[in-house]
């Protein structure tokens, strides 16, 4: 690689690290507002908050990485054009197409960190991240249960635990039934157990009592009880690990779904062969952006104006690509044969910037001026 390329591809690569860090933190920070108030509220603590952050960057940093190598790449050229150093460049006889070199190297580096990212990172995460939801969703103590005040898991119901030990027993119980209109029932205990049920959680209850009132004649009956079971599942519910996802099957079973994937999906077969093969175009995508940012400003290289036109109209052209990637995606989900359409928007950004650079390269013509100014005629007619 020449210094030129070196100096080029280092300059990209700081800028991309510092735009990437960018809007990685003002998307984490977004997402992790509502991520924070749900954890709290059920009682998480502030680990499994980091844990889930975590677990969710890889697929933030999926999204940004495209628009981090157009906005690094754009940066970098509309500086090297103010100071004249691509100018000088060109002046030693550099054309356009080898000028875009480095950036070429810049693009693929950038969609080999999307390629690890779309077929090994991001389904490891969220596989993992499905995961410790289910485990957290089954902590029933945790999600629903407070010592020292009432709570209301479900309307009509009322329920009151005066301490939680550290092993999970909950001492001086109140739970109050009232869902049912002809019936009122009221639960107290000394001590109590959470265990899990097939349906659900169950509330194993110990040395405590049972008033049942009815509405209608204002009966009440009393029970003691040594033990009692009280089913939850109808108050508490807790979601199941329920099934996987299209984010964490592999790519390979996305290409090649078999009819046991797609019963556990229930997904036509062209919504998986989509999401493959948007893992294999994806990474393209940072090629595309590059060079059309870094192209379109290289037609501004003699103009005395600034280069603001050029970087408008490379945002033009980006969304352009953005709108063709959504079509394309349309299409590729509606028939399991139009997979191809997913390369539709690397393709047309690839084609777009060579074609710009070809245009960068050729021969800006100039009308000239006369050499000399015509003869002016001589007055009073004709010369003798």
């Amino acid at each position: 690689m020449s210094r030129f390329d070196r100096y080029l591809l280092s300059q990209l690569l700081a800028l991309f690290g510092f735009f990437s860090l960018l809007l990685v933190a003002v998307y984490w920070i977004n997402r992790a507002v509502g991520l924070f108030d749900q954890l709290i509220a059920d009682g998480q603590s502030a680990l499994v908050f980091v844990e889930f952050s975590l677990l969710t960057l890889p697929n933030v940093i999926r999204l940004v990485l495209p628009i981090s190598a157009f906005a690094a790449t754009v940066y970098v050229t509309n500086r090297l054009t103010n100071e004249s150093e691509l100018v000088v460049m060109q002046a030693t006889g550099f054309s356009a197409f080898r000028l875009a070199r480095p950036v070429v190297y810049f693009g693929l580096c950038v969609g080999l960190m999307m390629a690890i990212l779309t077929h090994v990172l991001v389904p490891a995460s969220r596989a993992t991240l499905a995961e410790r939801s289910a485990e957290i969703s089954k902590d029933v103590t945790s999600r629903y249960l407070r010592d020292g005040q009432f709570m209301h898991p479900a309307d009509d119901v009322a329920l009151y635990i005066r301490e939680i030990t550290e092993t999970g027993e909950l001492r001086d119980l109140y739970l109050s039934d009232a869902r049912a209109p002809e019936r009122t029932m009221t639960y107290t205990a000394r001590r109590a157990l959470l265990a899990r049920g097939e349906a659900g959680p169950k509330l194993l209850m110990f040395d405590g009592m049972t008033q049942s009132l009815t509405t209608g004649t204002g009966r009440l009956a009393v029970t003691r009880f040594t033990d009692v079971t009280y089913d939850l599942s109808g108050i508490l519910a807790v979601d199941g690990p329920g099934g996987r996802t299209l984010d964490e099957l592999s790519t390979v079973e996305l290409l090649r779904p078999s009819p046991q994937t797609l019963a556990e999906l229930n997904v036509p077969r062209a919504v998986l062969l989509e999401e493959g093969h948007s893992r294999i175009a994806q990474p393209l995508l940072p090629l595309a952006t590059a060079l059309i940012g870094f192209s379109a400003l290289l037609l501004g290289a003699f103009s005395r104006f600034g280069l603001w036109r050029q970087i408008i109209g490379a945002v033009v052209l980006l969304v352009v690509v953005q709108l063709i990637n959504t079509q394309a995606t349309g299409m590729a989900v509606k028939d399991a044969a139009a997979w191809p359409a997913v390369y539709a928007a690397p393709a047309t950004g690839v084609l777009i910037g060579l074609a710009l650079l070809w245009l960068s390269q050729r021969p800006r013509h100039r009308r000239e001026a006369p050499d000399s100014p015509p003869a002016a005629a001589a007055p009073g007619g004709a010369a003798s």
